[in-house]
C-alpha cells in the first residue's frame, strides 16, 4: 500500500476551472503528504471560475505538453464548463488524458471534467457520474450513468459537483493508498 507522502500527482486545468474542484483537491493532497503538480496548457498560471465570476489564479508547474505520464500515480480533473471544454478541444491533453487511463494510472474527474474522458474515448462500460447536463454526453458515449457522489469503476472516479468535493478527495486518497489499478480499455 503507497503512502501519500510518496505519490505524485498531477492536476491538468486551463483557465475557467471551477475554483474549489481545483484547490480543494491541491490543498487537501498536499495538506495529507502528496506531491501535487499543476499543468496547464502554456506552464503559466490560470484563473478561475468562483460562482459568477473570474476566481483567483493558480500557479503551474509545467506545461501539458512535458507531462510524462509515468512520473504520477495520479491525475485529477476539475471541472467547471470553460476549463474542461477548452482542454477536450486540444489533441495533446486528450492524448495525455487516454495515457493515464490506459497506464492504470488513478484518475479523478469531477463536475464537467468527465468530457475529457470521452473525448479520449475511455468511458465505455464503466461506471460514471457527471454534472447532470453532460450526463447524457457519458450515456451517449457508453458509460453506465449514476447519480450519486462518487462513482468508481477500477481507478476511474467520477463526482457531479462541488457539493460531492469531500468525498471525491477522500476516494482520491483511498485509491492512491491502493496504488495502480490494472484495466481493460474501454
Amino acid at each position: 500500500m503507497p503512502k501519500l507522502s510518496q505519490a505524485k500527482i498531477l492536476i491538468m486545468s486551463t483557465h475557467g476551472f471551477e475554483q474549489s474542484e481545483l484547490e480543494t483537491p491541491l490543498h487537501a493532497l498536499r495538506e495529507h503528504g502528496a506531491t501535487v503538480e499543476v499543468a496547464t496548457l502554456d506552464g503559466k498560471s490560470i484563473r478561475g471560475w468562483d460562482d459568477n465570476d473570474w476566481g483567483d489564479s493558480v500557479e503551474a508547474d509545467l506545461k501539458i505538453s512535458d507531462v510524462n505520464v509515468d512520473d504520477y500515480i495520479a491525475l485529477v480533473l476539475p471541472g467547471g464548463q470553460i476549463n474542461p471544454d477548452i482542454l477536450r478541444a486540444d489533441e495533446t491533453t486528450v492524448n495525455k488524458v487516454r495515457d493515464f487511463v490506459t497506464g492504470n494510472k488513478i484518475v479523478a474527474a469531477i463536475c464537467h471534467a468527465p468530457w475529457l474522458l470521452i473525448e479520449a474515448d475511455v468511458v465505455k462500460g464503466r461506471e460514471m457520474t457527471s454534472y447532470k447536463s453532460i450526463r447524457t454526453d457519458l450515456k451517449n458515449a457508453g458509460a453506465n450513468v449514476v447519480d450519486k457522489e462518487v462513482a468508481i469503476s477500477n481507478g476511474i472516479i467520477t463526482s457531479r459537483d462541488p457539493n460531492d468535493l469531500e468525498a471525491f478527495v477522500a476516494k482520491i486518497i483511498e485509491e492512491v493508498r491502493e496504488g495502480e489499478h490494472e484495466r481493460d480499455a474501454a
